[in-house]
């Protein structure tokens, strides 16, 4: 077995026998979450086949009835507790949010007679037509909430069960949930703005009317199957060497990314999102969100279809989670591979030898989607000829609404009497990069321009100028697209034959950060949004930008707490945390369901390879090329 591995059924079972019989389980305790304890870079990397591997776990438990909570790393190899420690929530932060605790706020909404009231009062009496929308409650040092396992609960209402609630808000009212002791705290009812009539059933033809006809069919083949292969967890392709992982918080994470040999990156995934929401009213000025942290965007992690989500010659693989009982649960068809064609990857027509050479591009992609309450987002990983890779996040599904007020700064009318108000959706990518090996510099590179003078004389020139992050004090960086910035991360110790070190760029698109005060709760809360780059010294326990309990953390851990430490980075063992992302303010073709956006950023080699490494790409077959 490889250090690495994806966690198995029989490892969660047998972690959660573990657990048991140190005590630590009882009738109420829950695993909000548990994944694989991921052994240190250096031992992984010392790691020979049949060396014998402690397989570990890490997992957060909640015990419901008592709020109290703590941090596990067991050893399912040994059969024992490693290491544990107790929560403190007021400072720690909470424990992810359980699918059980979403459940129980509609019951808990539809029990407490103020609520009900407050319905009553705006006509809706039928309370099982109403939709409890549990959401994050952050931290807004409001008095009486420090400690508490708290959530805000915004509601909707159908017409019928089959009609989509989210055409219907019931602005004006919010609750503020217990968890622990199961009741609302408070009840923000501040006005009665009506509840928007009209429906929104992407899925009802009555609604949508009838398919167009004029469409024909794409057929895509590959006769002669595909060029890839999976052998367990390790994907090989045109070079290209790596492991897939699948993470209950992170969702799909690639580890010792590699080609022709040569490492590139040890471990990239998505480690945190934020999707944080512009309307101060005094009933939606908590509203953001912690996808990965708080909902856990891996355990969200949807089932795909073969010709609706990926289509081409696939390969899929389960994701085997622990559920809330900590009992394994599998995903079928949880992550997907294939390869697109790209179109032209280089092309030449020679005015001299009249010579003409085409030679087309095809990316390999590793993709997963996961569904976090009304949004649904895609992540894809891609792999292409030249050793280029990149990181694609989509965003779909369905916008936060609200009933529009008109003339409201905060909110775009997308439907009649129906808001969507404006929010962003910030990732952060987790890039442990080993180019050429675990010893790497960081330039940010600018262009220059250059004024007319004695060595410029007709005002033609412009050139670059690098500047060495030498300490993570001068790595948190923002990305100028006026000044066509970029990020070089380059081994310390190769060259290429031009005597330049190899590289790998990254290219940030370079969209808005964190568009909230600096003083702000969400500004504390999710530091890591406010710049798009942070540059850290490796150390395997920093895995979380925002830290490692973000529901209801005050603020301030993760980069912020790490960088302070301003530790070396020339020549050093280097993290990349690059956020980037979507700000979003909806139209009117958003709605009822909304066309794939999407963001991202690629990473590029610069001097890794001596010349094209695509030189070698077979030229298409003459029959489909003529």
């Amino acid at each position: 077995m490889h250090p690495l591995d994806r966690l198995t059924a029989e490892e969660i079972t047998v972690a959660r026998v573990v657990l048991d019989k140190a005590g630590l389980l009882g009738p109420t305790v829950r695993f909000p979450f548990l994944g694989l304890e991921e052994p240190a870079k250096d031992e992984v990397l010392a790691h020979r086949d049949g060396d014998p591997v402690d397989r570990r776990v890490r997992a957060v438990l909640l015990d419901v009835a008592t709020g109290a909570s703590r941090t596990v790393v067991a050893s399912v190899t040994r059969g024992e507790v490693d290491w544990q420690r107790e929560i403190d929530p007021a400072t720690d932060g909470q424990p992810a949010i359980l699918l059980e605790e979403f459940i129980a706020v509609d019951e808990i909404v539809k029990a407490d007679p103020g609520w009900v009231a407050a319905l009553a009062r705006r006509g809706i009496t039928d309370l099982d037509l109403v939709r409890s929308c549990p959401l994050s409650a952050g931290d807004f040092g409001i008095a009486g909430e420090s400690g508490r396992r708290m959530l805000r609960v915004l509601s909707f209402v159908q017409h019928r069960p089959e009609d989509h609630c989210w055409a219907h808000p019931i602005d004006g009212l919010v609750a503020y949930v217990d968890l622990t002791e199961r009741r609302v705290l408070d009840l923000v009812d501040d006005e009665d703005l009506g509840v928007p009539e009209e429906e929104g059933n992407y899925d009802d033809p009555a609604y949508v009317g009838p398919d167009r006809e004029t469409l024909k069919p794409i057929e895509i083949t590959q006769p002669e199957g595909a060029s890839f292969t999976v052998t367990g967890d390790v994907v090989e392709w045109e070079g290209w060497r790596l492991r897939v992982g699948f993470d209950p918080r992170e969702g799909l994470v690639l580890h010792q990314i590699s080609l022709q040999g040569r490492p590139v990156c040890y471990r990239a995934s998505v480690a945190e999102m934020v999707v944080p929401y512009a309307d101060p009213s005094p009933v939606r000025f908590w509203q953001n969100y912690f996808d990965a942290g708080e909902y856990l965007l891996g355990q969200q992690v949807n089932s795909l279809r073969n010709g609706c989500d990926c289509l081409g010659e696939i390969r899929y693989l389960d994701a085997v989670l622990a559920d809330g009982d900590g009992e394994p649960r599998v995903v079928p068809n949880a992550i997907c591979m294939h390869e697109e064609d790209f179109g032209v990857l280089w092309k030449h027509t020679d005015l001299f030898t009249e010579a003409q050479q085409t030679r087309r591009q095809r990316r390999m992609v590793i993709s997963y989607w996961a569904t976090v309450g009304n949004y649904d987002y895609g992540f894809y990983w891609y792999l292409y000829l030249d050793g280029t890779f990149q990181l694609e996040c989509k965003a779909s599904g369905v916008v936060f609404t609200s009933a529009h007020a008109e003339g409201s700064p905060w909110a775009e009318p997308v439907a009649p009497g129906l808001g969507a108000p404006g929010h962003q959706h910030l990732f952060n990518a987790r890039l442990d990069m080993t180019v050429d090996g675990v010893a790497n510099t960081v330039d940010e590179i600018d262009l220059v321009r250059l004024p007319i003078g004695p060595d410029n004389p007709h005002g033609n020139a412009f050139t670059r100028q690098y500047t060495r992050l030498k300490r993570e004090s001068e790595g948190v960086r923002d990305a100028e697209p006026a000044l066509g910035r970029v990020w070089r991360v380059a081994s310390a110790e190769r060259t290429n034959r031009l005597g330049r070190p190899t590289a790998y760029v990254l290219h940030p698109a370079g969209q808005p950060a964190l568009l909230a005060d600096p003083a702000s709760s969400i500004a504390r809360r999710a530091a890591f949004a406010t710049r798009h780059l942070w540059v850290t010294r490796y150390d395997p326990q920093e895995r979380y930008p925002a830290g490692d309990l973000v529901n209801q953390h005050p603020g301030g851990a993760g980069l912020p707490e790490w960088t302070a430490a301003d530790r070396g980075l020339d020549g050093a063992d280097v993290v990349l945390w690059h956020t980037f992302g979507m700000t979003h303010f909806p139209r009117p073709e958003d709605w009822p369901v909304m066309p794939v956006d999407a963001c991202g950023f690629t990473m590029k080699p610069y001097g890794f390879f001596d010349r094209n490494p695509a030189l070698d790409v077979p030229a298409t077959v003459a029959k489909h090329c003529h």
